[in-house]
Formats: C-alpha cells, sequence, structure tokens
C-alpha cells in the first residue's frame, strides 16, 4: 500500500493512493498514518479495505508529511562508500548517528527555505524508514520486521552551520523545511529489498545524484539492530538512511542552492519529490 496525508499543513488527513493513482481518503478507517496505525495488525485492516469502497478525494490537494507525529528523526551519515569517497572521509567503523529536529519535517512538495546566514545549503536524496512496531535490543535477523514502511527523505543541510559552527551536525541539519518526507509511505511488504533501490536528485534539471541503495555501508536491518542497541525505537519514528555522491559540497566546483532553484528527487517505487527553493 501506498498511505500518504493530505491538505493544509498541520490538519493533514489520511489517504492512500489506489491502484489507478487516485487519492482515497482514509478518515473513516484510521485517524491518522502515526503511532498504533503503523503496527502489523493495523497494516493489516488496511490492506482488508477496498480502496474503491474509501472517498474519492477531489482535486490536488497538498501533501504533507507521508507520517505525522514523528517521535525522532533519526539520520544516519557517512553510509555510502561511494559518498563518503566524495566527501574525502574514511568510512565509519559503526554507523554515525545524529538527529534532525522534527521542526524540519515538511511536505514531500512544499517549498525549502533557505535559513539566514545561509551559505551552503545542500542536498541529499536518502531512503527512509519508518518504525512500525517498537524496538530495543534488536537482531539484524529480526531488524525488518520492525519497519512500517518505507519513503523518500530529502536530507538538507547547511553545510556551513553543520562543518564550521560547533558542536554537533544537528545545526545545519535541522532548519526549518530541511525535512521533506514522502509523498507516500510504502508499506514493507511491496518493498521486496531495500538494498536494491535506484535514487536520484536532480537541481534545476541537471542531475546531480544517481545512486542506489545497493551502496550503503551499514544496510538497513544492520542501522536498525545497531540504533536499538542505544536507544528504543518507537511506531512513527523516521531512519535516514544516508545518500549517495553527488551532493553539493562534493561538486568541482562546489554548488549550493539558492532561491528561486527548483529540486526533483526520487527512489524507485517510493515516489518523487519536487521543491522550489525560497528565501527563508
Amino acid at each position: 500500500m501506498k498511505l500518504l496525508r493530505y491538505g493544509a499543513a498541520g490538519a493533514e488527513k489520511p489517504g492512500l493512493l489506489d491502484a489507478d493513482g487516485q487519492l482515497r481518503d482514509l478518515s473513516g478507517v484510521v485517524d491518522d498514518i502515526a503511532g498504533a496505525a503503523l503496527g502489523d495488525a493495523s497494516i493489516a485492516k488496511l490492506r482488508d479495505v477496498d480502496p474503491t469502497s474509501l472517498p474519492l478525494v477531489e482535486g490536488n490537494p497538498r501533501l504533507g508529511a507521508c507520517v505525522g507525529q514523528v517521535g525522532k528523526f533519526i539520520c544516519i551519515g557517512l553510509n555510502y562508500a561511494d559518498h563518503a569517497a566524495e566527501s574525502g572521509m574514511a568510512l565509519p567503523d559503526e554507523p554515525v548517528i545524529f538527529f534532525k529536529a522534527t521542526s524540519a519535517i515538511c511536505g514531500p512538495n512544499d517549498d525549502v527555505e533557505i535559513p539566514r546566514g545561509s551559505v551552503k545549503s545542500d542536498w541529499e536524496v536518502e531512503l527512509g524508514v519508518v518504525i512500525g512496531k517498537h524496538a530495543k535490543y534488536v537482531a539484524v535477523a529480526d531488524a525488518l520486521d520492525h519497519v512500517a514502511g518505507y519513503c523518500v527523505v530529502n536530507d538538507l543541510s547547511e553545510r556551513d552551520f553543520q562543518l564550521h559552527r560547533s558542536g554537533q551536525w544537528v545545526k545545519g541539519k535541522s532548519a526549518d523545511t530541511f525535512g521533506p518526507i514522502g509523498p507516500w509511505l510504502v508499506t514493507r511488504d511491496e518493498v521486496a529489498d531495500p538494498q536494491n533501490l535506484p535514487m536520484y536528485l536532480e537541481v534545476n534539471g541537471h542531475r546531480y545524484q544517481d545512486g542506489s541503495t545497493k551502496t550503503m555501508h551499514f544496510d538497513v536491518a544492520a542501522v536498525i539492530s545497531h540504533l536499538s542497541q542505544f536507544m528504543s525505537l518507537q511506531p512513527g519514528d523516521v531512519i535516514s538512511t544516508g545518500t549517495p555522491p553527488g551532493v553539493g559540497m562534493g561538486q568541482n566546483p562546489q554548488i549550493y542552492l539558492k532561491p528561486g532553484d527548483k529540486m526533483e528527487l526520487g527512489i524507485k517505487g517510493l515516489g518523487v519529490q519536487m521543491q522550489n527553493v525560497v528565501a527563508g
């Protein structure tokens, strides 16, 4: 299934995309695509619903982040061998963990705001993993059982804030609109292999990132297992699993986002995001 949330920011309703690509309203079945609704029992219940029995949503409403009430927005750094190489950094022995503020989360096609004082705002297409079941001290072999589904994330980054303003990377990762999530959450039963997903990102029609989850250093199962040794993972937590090469910082000369730019990014089977860049 492709689950989504639509409507004005802060007032999104749950929905799904049917086989014909039409948006159907799930308000009569579930309150939100969040929390307990992401568990196996709830997903099974939604799967039993005939999409044609659901109200058709007319027009072209705004899409919100495909998961609501996110408790933790966890990111994995330097997790693609080819991206680490372009960054001139060694592959880590353990996953590099950092957080984005949940206030950075926005819809997949919302405007992206360049924060005040920014000189190096950058893009990163990433595979997002949404937790559906509480996970604590989980073995790698069992890790994917805790996944509700997968989605596209743009892990936007202000490199100067991130690398040169002291402290943790969170400073450069957490500006408002720096976390577009969606367009939809594809349930895990429809993703045969999360380690074989082509992904891309374009700015102003030029393709900068053209990679695959095949080159992940730590795969999704390893990441979930590792995280669960240090913190419990809750339904609705989002894990952004790293980016392939082609970020602005890796260009020669370096290229960064500016107001007026347009981004398009996607992952095979998980949908496409399109964002206009504006001044914050």
